[in-house]
């Protein structure tokens, strides 16, 4: 029988009560409002998420890459992991009680990912770092990847979305070097986002990460410029 969950911290934000629970030694969740945003132990679409769309950009000279989400800091390890020591990873994280988190009992967990000199944390909203980002003469990244509790889906604003809309993706277009890698986590693929994806000039591959179970999807997308032909690739569906 599983020991019941415990309540480690909570704390107060704008969308909810933000609660980190604990029943085993590496055994955590995060919730808000009960509403149950990850499980360390269901982390296979995370780490893939951060590996694949790191190593493809992990051997290009000095990899600057933006995590949007700190999360359990699973998907940081795993670009982490991936990337060359002398790369630069820059986490957009909302909550500064995430961030401690990650710091306090999620950094065995994690590998103590916010110790690694290449990763610098920002306490701000991912899209207004890309929105920085994207103006002239601003610095780029070779890779964006958005972790977020919520993905693309059939609900996300076409237009408007923060993070998944069209405006939103010209930005993140913007934002990148030449050929520059955007990854992005979902619970579900999202025909609607790839139309978008697509109409933004990005190739996309779709991944299903597993087998069997609850199967979560990654999108590995990459933008080609203007003039390219928009493609997508579609893979371990």
């Amino acid at each position: 029988m599983a020991e019941p969950w415990r309540v480690i911290e909570k704390a107060e934000t704008p969308d909810g009560v933000l609660e980190l629970r604990q029943r085993a030694l590496r055994d955590f969740l995060i919730a808000i409002d009960n509403r149950v945003l990850m499980n360390s132990r269901l982390n296979r679409s995370e780490l893939a998420l951060g590996a694949l769309a790191c190593a493809r950009v992990a051997t290009r000279p000095t990899p600057r890459v933006l995590v949007g989400g700190l999360g359990m800091g699973l998907s940081l390890r795993a670009a982490l992991d991936v990337l060359p020591l002398d790369a630069e990873v820059v986490v957009a994280e909302l909550n500064p009680v995430v961030r401690r988190w990650c710091e306090g009992p999620l950094a065995e967990l994690c590998g103590d990912a916010l110790g690694d000199p290449r990763v610098r944390v920002v306490i701000e909203d991912v899209a207004r770092v890309i929105a920085a980002a994207a103006k002239a003469g601003a610095r780029r990244f070779d890779a964006i990847v958005i972790d977020l509790y919520e993905g693309p889906h059939a609900r996300t604003d076409v237009t408007h979305d923060p993070f998944y809309g069209s405006r939103a993706l010209a930005r993140t277009a913007a934002a990148l070097c030449p050929r520059g890698v955007f990854g992005v986590w979902g619970e579900n693929p999202d025909a609607g986002f790839e139309r978008r994806l697509a109409a933004a000039r990005f190739t996309f591959d779709r991944e299903r990460p597993g087998r069997g179970g609850l199967r979560h999807v990654v999108y590995l997308a990459q933008h080609e410029g203007r003039g390219a032909p928009p493609v997508s690739r579609r893979s371990g569906v």
